[in-house]
């Protein structure tokens, strides 16, 4: 099981398209979540709040991966400036629904 969620990680930052956090506008997102396992959405809104910290004290970049309407994954490399239930509010206003996030990167 283990490998399996490794190989997949593996595979999704490999085929994931890159956008600019200006591109999100013109994005469509599912009404549905992405994970479907409540812990894996704890994860992610622990490291959602993670990046807002990273973002806010030292102005660190994340790489942010996710899932548009059609079954896409892109990435965006951008700050993060603010983090609720429901989106993330990113550089320069942009915002990204939090149920569209399969996962970070931090570096």
């Amino acid at each position: 099981m283990f490998q399996q969620t490794i190989r997949a990680m593996f595979e999704m930052k490999q085929n994931a398209e890159t956008v600019t956090k200006e591109s999100l506008r013109n994005c469509r997102f599912a009404t549905e979540d992405v994970l479907p396992a409540v812990a894996d959405r704890q994860i992610r809104r622990y490291s959602a709040e993670r990046a807002t910290t990273l973002g806010n004290g030292y102005h660190g970049k994340v790489d942010i991966y996710f899932q548009t309407a059609d079954g896409t994954t892109k990435r965006v490399q951008t700050t993060v400036w603010a983090t609720d239930a429901d989106f993330l509010t990113l550089k320069a206003g942009a915002s990204l629904p939090l149920r569209s996030v399969l996962g970070f990167d931090f570096y």
